[in-house]
């Protein structure tokens, strides 16, 4: 699917930039957005491998065993047709547990072992059950407890604060989510007393080019490996070290209050609450990984380093996918044809408090993360990456998935060709992540 887009991206800028005479401007857009896009990566580098280093400090630590049991309750009452001990509930929090901490190359086999243990269930092969579709509505919209990649990706574009959205994001993922719970829930009602059922049926992965889901055997081996390296016993901590942590951590609020109470003196409460909050998430942030990590008895520099190994092959790893991205984005800009598509659907977003601005990330998100990631790139280096359009397009990465991408895989996975209501409670809850996002950002930060 994202070839197609691309290719009718590019096509598009080369017509209309003939058409209005600019394809001088098109060329100048695709050589500079080229070597922009390399630079952009490169700047990643250093804020993807701290931030994966962070996040290793967390999973040395075990806190994703402390999420998942956490979550055990809820889940058993949102999955009542699957049994409280059957693999694929262990499965599913173990996928939602490591999306919600970042750990995305643990969530997809955990993801896709879900899938086949949910498929043990269901009754009618090659039509999604009730289960199927609230797992993938969930997936989909992204719950998230740390957005650290675009947390990286603001300070690589050099903003001032680049912690700022990780309220608004939090907030808007967490309505995303909410939603999507409530319009499956509503959809299995609905279906129950035999309405009309849509049909999602572009989530067809033969139709969504798809890669074929991994055998078996390789999707066990997978689990194994995630499963032993997220559920590592981390060392005992000893009751000195403890107190230590708990020391350190009172000491800390202690110095926060006092700072926050001299701006207070300043600024005033509101002002003061929204400038902490924009200015010192990042270091407040990265406080609380450390003293987590001290606490765990996690030798913390060795944990970060060897995160920061991770983070450092992928900041490298995306340098292609963000020279393609980039380079269309900035024909279509340079040609005038963005400017056409967001003049002509610029009413409705602003109808619901989207900026027109952001609009780009609104078409694209549900279909491509990698080309979502280059298009916030390209608008937060046109608008700057601390203006409103800046955050709120940042916000809404964070906050969304790429719905059709997930529906395909997933559902491949188990060859599901029916997926019944699937799609719209999805892109229900991709609506909801977009809007919320938008009020969110002016509401704490602007």
């Amino acid at each position: 699917m994202l070839n197609a887009i691309w290719i009718g991206m590019v096509l598009v800028a080369l017509g209309v930039g003939a058409a209005q005479g600019k394809l001088d401007a098109v060329a100048k857009a695709l050589t500079s957005s080229a070597s922009g896009a390399v630079a952009l990566a490169l700047s990643l580098v250093g804020m993807m491998a701290l931030f994966l280093g962070l996040m290793r400090v967390l999973q040395e630590g075990g806190l994703l065993r402390l999420v998942a049991r956490a979550l055990r309750p809820v889940m058993v009452r949102l999955f009542p047709d699957v049994p409280p001990e059957h693999p694929a509930m262990s499965m599913m929090i173990m996928n939602f547990t490591a999306n919600m901490l970042g750990l995305a190359n643990a969530a997809t086999p955990f993801g896709l072992k879900a899938m086949s243990e949910l498929d043990e269930l269901n009754p009618n092969k090659g039509t999604a059950t009730n289960a199927m579709t609230l797992f993938l509505a969930i997936n989909t919209s992204n719950l998230a407890l740390f957005p650290t990649g675009i947390i990286g990706l603001r300070a690589a574009a050099g903003s001032a604060s680049p912690a700022s959205v990780f309220v608004p994001t939090l907030v808007a993922t967490a309505l995303s989510t909410t939603v999507a719970v409530i319009a499956v829930k509503a959809f299995i009602a609905l279906s129950a007393r035999g309405s009309p059922v849509p049909v999602a049926a572009a989530a067809d992965p033969a139709r969504a080019g798809a890669a074929p889901p991994p055998a078996r055997a390789t999707l066990d081996a997978q689990v194994a490996d995630a499963m032993a390296a997220l559920e590592r016993e981390p060392p005992p901590a000893s009751r000195a070290r403890r107190l230590l942590t708990l020391a350190l951590s009172v000491g800390l609020l202690c110095l926060v209050a006092v700072a926050l109470g001299r701006r207070v003196q300043v600024d005033g409460w509101g002002l003061a609450a929204r400038n902490a909050l924009s200015e010192w998430m990042l270091p407040l942030l990265m406080a609380g990984f450390v003293l987590y990590g001290v606490g765990r008895g996690v030798k913390v520099y060795d944990a970060v380093v060897e995160g920061g190994k991770e983070g450092f092959q992928v900041a490298v790893r995306i340098i292609p996918f963000l020279v393609a991205i980039l380079v269309a984005v900035a024909m279509l800009r340079a040609s005038g044809a963005l400017d056409l598509v967001i003049g002509g659907l610029a009413p409705v977003a602003r109808l619901v408090g989207i900026p027109p601005e952001t609009l780009p990330m609104v078409l694209l998100r549900p279909l491509s993360g990698t080309g979502a990631y280059g298009v916030a790139a390209e608008i937060m280096k046109t608008y700057g990456p601390d203006s409103l359009v800046g955050t709120v397009v940042t916000t809404m990465q964070g906050s969304s998935e790429t719905t059709f991408y997930v529906l395909a895989v997933y559902y491949g996975a188990v060859q599901v060709k029916n997926t019944r209501f699937t799609l719209a409670p999805c892109l229900l809850a991709d609506a909801t992540g977009m809007i919320a996002s938008a009020w969110a950002c002016r509401l704490l930060l602007f």
